[in-house]
């Protein structure tokens, strides 16, 4: 990238490696999060087309979380804390309180709505990540689903904790559905000597510094950073700082061009529309089980047609 082009803060680190460092976006009324994906210099790491990281913030005289019911289609959402405690209720029934150490799935498909939110007896600290999965063809237009996992494989591997969120490492595999090839998991390393992260050399990566800092091949990463590895490395050495706990997310290069606006993600400009106009009416995504809050308007839509762009960000007819 040209650095008289290259957006502030991002930092090239090979000839396709980012750095990208977050940027803050309110979530609701009281919560802002990081954005890490996605970005100019970097839209997507696999099929994972959006990763928000928030805290660690003191919620105990604050109302913490609080998303009113919306709606999603097109899209996986992933839902992992590292301390706190959030009620997820959706449009299938779904009452779900999610805890550190387990998991949230939410498969929209063709249209689901959601709420999420702190709940009033809560830990006094939130942290966590929330992630989009972009569905491929067939199961972005089927039925929505929602699991709950609260045990995931865990293991030591040396100088190395894991914690498999999604996909398959080291002939582990999660018990989460997913939709294309893809890798997500939680590594936390526990001595002073660096040690190698094990990559898949057909997969993009993502490394997140959730807490703690780390050195990835050299390159530091501080906490609510995002370094970009593209396919083709086996490893990477990380040399950690006190207490660091790593979001490694991987995926087969996702070729589908995007059209990503609001909560929806599509195919097309006229994909969005019908999914906002049904929102709006009340149609197709139902309505959020015990959740006394109005549902989120819909935003005005841009007055230029939508158009696709693909895992670089060039646009497509």
């Amino acid at each position: 990238m040209p650095a008289q082009t290259r957006p502030p803060g991002v930092v090239p680190v090979d000839p396709e490696s980012v750095l990208l460092p977050g940027h803050d976006v309110p979530l609701g009324r009281y919560t802002t999060v990081r954005r890490l994906l996605p970005q100019r210099a970097r839209r997507m790491v696999g099929a994972w087309c959006f990763v928000d990281h928030f805290g660690p913030d003191d919620v105990g005289d604050r109302p913490g979380m609080q998303v009113p019911p919306h709606p999603h289609t097109g899209l996986q959402t992933v839902t992992w804390l590292l301390e706190g405690e959030i009620l997820h209720r959706d449009s299938l029934g779904n009452v779900q309180p999610i805890r550190p150490g387990q998991l949230n799935v939410m498969t929209s498909g063709h249209g689901i709505a959601h709420s999420e939110k702190s709940p009033p007896r809560r830990p006094r600290t939130m942290h966590g990540v929330q992630l989009w999965v972009a569905l491929p063809d067939g199961a972005r237009s089927g039925a929505p689903d929602f699991h709950h996992h609260p045990d995931l494989p865990r293991w030591r591997d040396g100088d190395l904790d894991v914690t498999l969120l999604v996909g398959e490492l080291a002939g582990v595999r999660s018990p989460a559905v997913v939709h294309t090839p893809l890798l997500g998991a939680q590594v936390e390393p526990r001595a002073a000597a660096p040690v190698r992260v094990p990559l898949r050399r057909d997969f993009e990566h993502g490394l997140l510094a959730m807490s703690g800092s780390a050195e990835v091949d050299g390159i530091r990463l501080a906490p609510g950073a995002l370094l970009y590895v593209p396919p083709g490395r086996e490893t990477v050495t990380v040399a950690h700082g006190r207490d660091s706990r790593l979001l490694l997310l991987g995926g087969a290069p996702f070729e589908d061009p995007l059209v990503m606006w609001w909560n929806f993600v599509g195919r097309s400009h006229e994909e969005i529309v019908a999914a906002s106009e049904d929102w709006a009416a009340g149609r197709r995504f139902g309505v959020v089980v015990d959740d006394p809050d109005p549902p989120l308007p819909v935003p005005t839509m841009p007055t230029v047609r939508l158009k696709a762009r693909d895992r670089h960000g060039r646009l497509r007819d």
